[in-house]
């Protein structure tokens, strides 16, 4: 396939940015980057507009890069959160990517941000706060806060009624016992106690005498 050199004039993913002179397929240029003003031939007169391409190119990137640092002070004081849902155990469901952050950002912060500018060696799996890495810039790379919260937290077990009842009449105490032997500790009750067998005795002595 034939290829023809190119001067850029937009900047093109997996190609070039503004002013670079790269070779690309003859379609490719005659069909796509030329009618859409994204590059123009290589040619003479064409040279001569490299060096306002290249400002153009340079005063784009430092706008970026402004952008990018002032992005970068703003993440740095958020705090994302993001809501999972858990088990009974407190574990959570699946795992927390680059993707649901970037979403997040979105959500809460109106922040649109790539998801691939997030960097994550693994996701998150765990609850609590992590930090995270984000690539803004080539010159550019803070870190964000993200706070994993469940969505359903694990509720405390009641303790059953009949516990509740135990409780209660430990904290009240129990009834006095009645019993003869709980009053052994009273005078007034081991009084009357002790006249019962003395008027038993002296009426079995009156009967024998009469009789």
């Amino acid at each position: 396939m034939p290829k023809t050199e190119v001067i850029l004039t937009h900047n093109i993913v997996g190609l070039g940015g503004e002013s670079d002179q790269v070779k690309v397929a003859a379609g490719y240029a005659r069909n796509y980057l030329f009618p859409q003003g994204f590059a123009i031939p290589l040619t003479g007169a064409n040279k001569r507009r490299l060096e306002a391409l290249k400002q153009r190119r340079a005063a784009r990137e430092a706008e970026e890069l402004n952008h990018m640092n002032d992005l970068s002070r703003s993440l740095a004081k958020l705090v994302a959160l993001v809501s999972v849902k858990t088990g009974e155990d407190g574990k959570m469901f699946g795992s927390v990517t680059s993707g649901t952050i970037a979403d997040q950002l979105k959500n809460q912060f109106e922040v649109v941000l790539d998801k691939k500018k997030i960097h994550l060696e693994h996701p998150i799996r765990t609850l609590g706060e992590h930090e995270v890495e984000l690539r803004l810039h080539t010159d550019v790379v803070t870190k964000l806060k993200v706070r994993v919260e469940s969505s359903n937290p694990v509720s405390k077990v009641e303790a059953p009624a009949e516990d509740r009842r135990d409780d209660r009449t430990e904290k009240r105490g129990r009834r006095p016992d009645r019993t003869p032997a709980a009053a052994a500790g009273k005078p007034e009750v081991a009084e009357r106690a002790e006249k019962k067998p003395r008027a038993a005795k002296a009426e079995k002595a009156k009967s024998e005498k009469a009789e």
